[in-house]
């Protein structure tokens, strides 16, 4: 049981009942639980920090729970009604995948438009103007920043903070989002998050075995079968991702109602929506690894397999479409990259490393080029593919999972590939100081051709405020 004197709770402003002290959800509040010996020090913890910290009441042993407020009881609950005194909902989910076919959209000899029209697209492009306007050197502790290369404007994969100033153990944090993909299959969406949130930590130089999740649901109304069953599917794959990576989740929130009923009837719903946050630690902030290309010379590894998975891309929504091959992330397989590949990056084989995510290779491509102020020579014959991946739109555009494009020093050539071992990757090329983007297919054709810094220029542009 507990008792809570509820007048002791701190207010931000006066004139709150005792119920609205009790329910409010005001955010940026903790409860914590604490010895009475350990309750002086505890409090010269938070003193030290000019953290404001109350003690409002103590734990019983007569399973009931009271409220009071100015000495008076106003709530009394026992403590198994509490928890096992309502009953349980029971709900219908149904969820159908939709019916849905790729669409045919003819090849062309070079795929220029189609790269400068998805990384001005809004989810892709920059969003260096909001991230100025919120400051991440905070005691400056930011070891990866959300901007990093040569000009502090490319797109970081995750951020790096140090707790300690004086220490070298850091701490990784990352997202990984796109509602696109619950339009066919949300099972397959948390999915996608939850590894492009693993692939971005990976990326910066965090360890593989010690990764936290945090889950953000947003969903329609969930009364209705058919919104509730898009839910399960999606809670399904959280499940199933966090026994294949061994992370657990630790934390989240969810927004269950978002739908707004017009006059006329008709309802308005949000897509369904999973945003993923993760966590990991960083044993050496001085080993942590950047996006953008490092130097001239340099060989391109594209690691993971790509699959003819352009459903819910970016490249078929330039064109009209969503299409139906959603990526398919392989719980056997992804896990097992982002170990070894965490491996390299501790053993100082790897000079920079970016996730492929939302328009493809060539966009992770065209990232690193212009994050870093250089050149990528591409071929894309070192892609591992799937049979059914043959065009070159598929190979560039494809948002298969469980993908990184590294670089390596042709010192470490050797010892990357060991550590590749066994996992599927191919040499994709080279960084170059052409100032130019370019990629072959298997016929040997120029399929991109575009200098940096027009690609840069489109990058930028959408939220150049």
């Amino acid at each position: 049981g507990a008792e809570v004197d509820l007048e002791k709770v701190p207010l931000k402003y006066a004139g709150l009942s005792y119920t609205e002290i009790w329910i409010s959800e005001a955010q940026e509040r903790m409860v914590i639980a604490v010895r009475p010996d350990n309750i002086e020090a505890v409090t010269r913890i938070f003193d030290s920090e000019n953290v404001q910290s109350t003690v409002i009441g103590r734990f019983t042993d007569d399973k009931v729970l009271r409220l009071r407020y100015q000495g008076r009881q106003v709530g009394e609950l026992n403590m198994d009604f509490l928890h096992d005194g309502v009953p349980r909902y029971s709900r219908k989910a149904v969820w159908t995948r939709p019916s849905a076919s790729e669409p045919s959209i003819p090849e062309r000899d070079n795929y220029n438009e189609d790269l400068l029209a998805i990384l001005a697209s809004p989810n892709v492009a920059s969003k260096e103007w909001v991230i100025r306007q919120y400051d991440h050197e905070v005691q400056g502790g930011s070891v990866v920043k959300p901007l990093t290369g040569v000009a502090n404007d490319g797109p970081s994969d995750a951020a790096v903070i140090l707790p300690k100033l004086d220490g070298r153990r850091g701490l990784a944090v990352s997202c990984g989002m796109n509602p696109l993909y619950g339009d066919i299959d949300p099972y397959a969406m948390a999915l996608a998050g939850i590894d492009e949130a693993v692939r971005n930590l990976i990326c910066v130089g965090a360890r593989s075995d010690r990764i936290a999740l945090l889950d953000n649901f947003c969903w329609g109304d969930c009364t209705r079968p058919q919104t509730l069953g898009t839910l399960v599917r999606a809670a399904q794959a959280c499940y199933d991702a966090a026994l294949a990576y061994s992370a657990p989740f630790i934390s989240g929130k969810d927004s269950l109602n978002n739908e707004f009923k017009c006059a006329d009837g008709t309802r308005i719903s949000i897509p369904a929506t999973l945003l993923i946050s993760a966590i990991s630690l960083v044993d050496d902030v001085n080993q942590c690894v950047t996006m953008d290309a490092k130097r001239p010379g340099n060989f391109l590894f594209v690691v993971g397999r790509t699959g003819n998975e352009l459903g819910g891309s970016h490249y078929y929504k330039i064109h009209g479409h969503l299409g139906g091959n959603v990526p398919q992330t392989d719980l056997k397989i992804a896990p097992k990259i982002a170990g070894a590949l965490s491996g390299a990056i501790a053993e100082g084989l790897v000079a920079a490393c970016h996730d492929c995510s939302e328009g493809g290779l060539v966009v992770a491509l065209a990232e690193m080029a212009f994050a870093g102020g250089l050149g990528v020579d591409a071929d894309l014959r070192g892609l591992v593919r799937s049979k059914d991946c043959l065009r070159a739109d598929m190979q560039l555009f494809s948002e298969s999972t469980a993908r990184y494009i590294v670089e390596v020093a042709p010192e470490h050539f050797d010892g990357f590939a060991r550590r590749m071992l066994n996992l599927p990757f191919g040499q994709l090329g080279k960084v170059s100081n052409s100032g130019r983007l370019t990629i072959r297919d298997d016929s040997g054709k120029r399929v991109i051709d575009a200098a940096i810094a027009d690609l840069k220029a489109a990058w930028q542009r959408t939220f150049d405020w």
